[in-house]
């Protein structure tokens, strides 16, 4: 990943901010925000859009400490309180050491915890929801310099966990973990669509997680993951059972389907690598070194690339499918991969996810022109199905738009000008969908 703070991690945006700061302590940060200037805080960088610009500071948390231990466990809840700065990856390995696992991953174990809460981003399965649907609590500094804890049950609560940004700094993260679990997973290759299309709901509930790749315009789908817990549960319910009668379940289902044993390990990406995929061959490993598609240790995907992703309710699911399918002559040429997950609904104000959703994610060429041209003709056929994009990807939906597809926007819009009542938290994309 870029060094360069000054651009996202793509390279497809040069970020407006006049200064770059990274506090190291809370005081340091409480005179950073509560002076005049406009604040932002910037994660890992790995939005496409400009969610996360300023034209003030940015605000790296990667060198803060508030005294506490970067991730302290609740022996009695489970609940782990993690410095906000920490990658996923990072997290992973510092609850393995405590005997706890992160229910859910994104495909990066290289993302920020805090921007990726606040972008309602997501991994795959049917039980599982976004990584900010595990989240119980925040510790944010408001626009007045002041420390604020918000919890579940609070009111303000389901508005500021998937909240762009807009309500302040978020310094910790308290949020829900398993006892440590091991993942296996498993690919197939060339899964007939009459199948998928038939039995979606049997293969996405076969296994923990399953990412179907494609790139819309071939005769199958290229590659199935299938991600199986050991203990041979395929939700949250951690009951025992025959890990290997798990693998075998949700492979042998997709091979009697008609796919195929991959050949070996794969990369999501043609062409690509598959070193830098996380293990496959159905070897178990922790959940936070299986859940995700790539290694900590690799740079993810290629880097020079866009994306876009559309979250359809799950009743939508098939005809959503059928409709990119239809498209597929016109996604293809620019598309350097597709990947089909579900995600569990939750209750946050600004997450896509108001119930069960199927994720349609696209990975495109750097060729922002072509691409905007696409995705009209994708948001054409997507969103009259409900199709909401994902905050922190490409779209071309206007912000009155997108903001007409959330219920509780204008209770939103109502908690950022209560927090933050001179848009010192604002910028980029936040100036467009808030009202000033």
């Amino acid at each position: 990943m870029r060094n360069d703070v000054s651009v996202n991690w793509a390279g497809n945006l040069t970020y407006s901010a006049s200064a770059v700061a990274r506090p190291g302590t809370p005081d340091e940060l409480a005179e950073i925000i509560g002076g005049s200037g406009r604040v932002k805080a910037l994660g890992s960088r790995h939005s496409f859009c400009d969610v996360a610009d300023t034209t003030g500071t940015h605000v790296l948390l990667d060198a803060y400490d508030d005294g506490r231990p970067a991730v302290v466990v609740d022996p009695v809840t489970g609940v782990a309180s993690l410095r906000a700065g920490l990658l996923y990856g990072q997290a992973g390995d510092a609850l393995l050491e405590q005997g706890r696992a992160l229910r859910t991953m994104a495909s990066l174990p290289h993302i920020s915890l805090a921007g990726a809460v606040a972008t309602a981003t997501h991994g795959s399965g049917d039980t599982n929801g976004c990584l900010a649907s595990d989240v119980v609590g925040l510790e944010l500094v408001t626009a007045d310099g002041a420390s604020r804890t918000l919890r579940r049950g609070d009111a303000d609560f389901p508005g500021a966990v998937v909240a762009l940004g807009a309500l302040g700094v978020v310094t910790r993260v308290e949020t829900a973990t398993d006892p440590a679990f091991e993942v296996r997973q498993d690919v197939v290759v060339d899964l007939p669509w009459d199948a998928l299309l038939a039995e979606l709901d049997t293969i996405t509930g076969s296994a923990y997680s399953v990412s179907a790749f494609t790139r819309w315009g071939e005769d199958s789908v290229s590659q199935v993951w299938l991600k199986s817990r050991a203990d041979g549960s395929s939700s949250r319910d951690t009951g025992s059972g025959d890990g290997g009668q798990a693998r075998r379940s949700a492979r042998d289902l997709l091979l009697g389907l008609g796919a195929r044993d991959a050949p070996g390990p794969m990369h999501p990406l043609a062409g690509e690598d598959p070193a830098a995929s996380t293990v496959q061959g159905g070897v178990p490993g922790p959940a936070h070194q299986r859940l995700p598609h790539f290694r900590a240790e690799h740079t993810p995907s290629t880097g020079a690339e866009l994306q876009s992703e559309y979250l359809v309710p799950r009743e939508h699911a098939a005809e959503a499918i059928r409709a990119v399918r239809g498209l597929g002559r016109t996604v293809a040429p620019l598309l350097l991969a597709g990947e089909i997950r579900t995600v569990a609904g939750d209750d946050l104000w600004l997450s896509p996810f108001d119930g069960d959703t199927l994720a349609l994610h696209f990975t495109w060429r750097p060729d922002i022109d072509a691409v905007r041209t696409v995705l009209r003709d994708l948001e054409a056929a997507l969103l009259p199905l409900g199709a909401r994009p994902h905050w922190g990807k490409i779209f071309v939906a206007t912000p009155g738009e997108v903001a007409a597809m959330f219920p509780r926007f204008a209770d939103f819009a109502a908690l950022a000008n209560r927090l933050d009542p001179r848009g010192k938290f604002r910028g980029g994309y936040l100036d467009d969908i808030l009202p000033a």
